[in-house]
């Protein structure tokens, strides 16, 4: 499903950059561009691109304006590089629900595993993010296996654990700054490990092959940005992030360390790791600009209910009421006695749980509000934890007929959450259950990549030779802010006028262009306008209302959920 529903959709935002970075970095070994994101995704996205005659901008510019070039200025064909870009990510995809089943079925059993696997296979969210060049599945497969090897090593420190725990922890810092996590939750299970074990462990022998983990993960980083590195002079390397640097004043001391270990020829690979991961710690805690639209209010500053509201109405029902039977279940049948018993039996249950927990806690606290993909790593384990439940429900109820009735019931979760999940082929990226009115309304309460990430632009086109319109303005999220390089005009030709009506264009210095002609349709994405519409937050700093003026008008289409048209008589 996720390869077939790929057909109409365009590049999303994130994939422009991406894209275009994976491809420089393996042609070039050339890190400037997009390094506020590990490259390892990008990379892999980029390998089949390696087989195509493509041509890169031969000017260095904003990652976006080269990303852009990459793709519709330079000559290429970018429907046939976003396929094959995104074809690796399928892979990833198809890896993580192999290890899902895998682990699940060593924890519990095959059907556990089975029920894991469907949950997987059939979540619209990973449908949806699955498919394109975007770090969240990446990172998302990157938790997984470093706690699995990880949790493997703690119950039986061989050397081969060992390595495999270093080698697993140092993929997944590649692949998104957000998995330093590890770094901290690792040493927190580690102290609570020791606390059930102390009796039977040797704390010294630990200790040494925990610091062999490290230095196996930091020499996976190393290898990997070395090579990526080889053909970045130094001397551009430094002179770009300490102007870089220079507009996040708040992470001075940071900020000095990077500029001294890039000036080293042996330790500049850790230097530019810690730039990227600067870049994204100065968004996500700090300050993040991008304003966050949740059901009619505006803010840029982060709401903490944000991530339950979205957990709560873009995961199908079906699932919210098995979660619901494990977790009584779970209360029900439990037999702690002693606690510290119960710990050491149901180790690796509780180390999912507190992960879940602390990876929550965090992305509530965060100010970059703009997607349910970023708490995605915590998915998998509630599928593994909910099935765990489900089995262990069953297995308790001791009448015949009340267990046939469990079972027939899990089943009809199980099948109303496949329907649901297919009900939205192909436009899994606007996902929304019925507690809101499903897809058709998800806009209303919350956008960015949870309804548009500017992957209908194929769709607009189609529907604008269907219904026979020769012109049409169009104000899309994630748009070249170049006039003459628009990229509606590339799937649309003449007919795309670019309107830049919504306030983002204020951040690229583009005037508001005025009063919208009459007698025309306007195509507008929908995180342009219910950002510009939505009520502004005590707290919000930023331009609004450019689009209030739309109140007054019906949509007359919904094109893949993520434009909407209107005709201004």
């Amino acid at each position: 499903m996720a390869v077939f529903s790929l057909r109409d959709d365009t590049r999303t935002s994130d994939e422009v950059p991406h894209i275009a970075a994976g491809y420089s970095y393996l042609t070039q070994q050339s890190y400037w561009l997009n390094p506020e994101h590990p490259p390892l995704i990008k990379d892999l996205a980029a390998i089949p691109l390696l087989f195509l005659n493509l041509n890169f901008p031969k000017e260095k510019s904003q990652e976006d304006i080269t990303g852009w070039d990459f793709l519709y200025h330079s000559g290429n064909n970018p429907d046939q590089i976003i396929f094959w870009a995104r074809i690796p990510m399928i892979f990833v995809l198809m890896f993580l629900a192999w290890f899902l089943f895998k682990w699940t079925r060593k924890l519990a059993g095959n059907l556990p595993a089975l029920l894991v696997l469907f949950l997987f296979s059939f979540s619209p969210n990973f449908l949806a993010h699955g498919r394109l060049v975007t770090t969240d599945v990446g990172a998302t497969l990157g938790f997984v296996i470093s706690i699995y090897f990880y949790l493997k090593f703690l119950q039986n420190p061989t050397k081969r654990n060992t390595i495999f725990s270093g080698i697993s922890l140092g993929i997944a810092l590649l692949l998104k700054f957000f998995t330093l996590l590890l770094i901290p939750f690792f040493g927190l299970i580690f102290l609570i490990f020791v606390f059930l074990r102390s009796k039977e462990i040797k704390l010294k022998d630990y200790l040494k092959k925990i610091l062999l983990i490290a230095l196996v993960s930091i020499s996976v980083v190393w290898i990997v940005y070395q090579f990526h590195l080889l053909n970045y002079p130094q001397e551009e390397q430094v002179a770009y992030i300490k102007d870089y640097l220079s507009y996040y004043p708040n992470t001075t001391f940071f900020n000095n360390i990077t500029l001294w270990l890039v000036q080293n020829p042996i330790l500049r690979p850790f230097g530019h790791y810690l730039f990227g991961f600067i870049i994204i710690f100065a968004k996500v805690v700090t300050a993040y600009a991008w304003p966050t639209y949740l059901m009619g209010t505006i803010a840029n500053h982060g709401l903490r209910y944000y991530f339950p509201v979205v957990y709560l109405i873009k995961n199908p029902l079906a699932l919210h009421l098995l979660t619901l039977i494990a977790f009584l279940a779970a209360v029900r049948f439990l037999e702690i006695g002693s606690l510290k018993k119960w710990l050491k039996s149901h180790f690796t249950e509780f180390s999912m749980l507190a992960f879940i927990v602390i990876y929550l806690a965090i992305a509530i606290s965060s100010k970059c509000n703009i997607g349910i993909r970023h708490i995605l790593p915590i998915f998998p384990f509630i599928y593994i934890l909910v099935s765990i439940g489900i089995k262990k429900w069953i297995n308790k109820i001791k009448t015949f007929t009340f267990k046939k009735v469990a079972i027939f019931s899990v089943l009809v979760l199980l099948i109303w959450y496949g329907v649901s999940s297919l009900s939205v082929f192909p436009n899994y990226l606007a996902y929304f259950n019925e507690l809101v009115g499903g897809s058709k309304h998800g806009y209303e309460y919350v956008v960015d990549s949870n309804v548009d990430a500017g992957q209908d632009l194929r769709r607009l086109a189609k529907w604008v030779e269907k219904q026979g319109i020769d012109k049409i303005y169009i104000d899309y999220f994630s748009d070249d802010p170049r006039d003459e390089k628009s990229i509606p005009k590339y799937y649309l030709g003449e007919k795309a006028i670019p309107w830049r009506g919504s306030s983002i264009w204020v951040w690229w210095g583009i005037p508001y262009p005025g009063s919208f002609p009459k007698g025309n349709y306007l195509a507008v994405s929908a995180t342009l306008l219910q950002t510009d519409r939505g009520k502004p937050r005590f707290d919000y700093q930023g331009y609004w209302g450019y689009y209030n003026w739309l109140n007054n008008y019906q949509p007359i289409a919904q094109v893949g959920r993520s434009i909407l048209v209107y005709y201004i008589p």
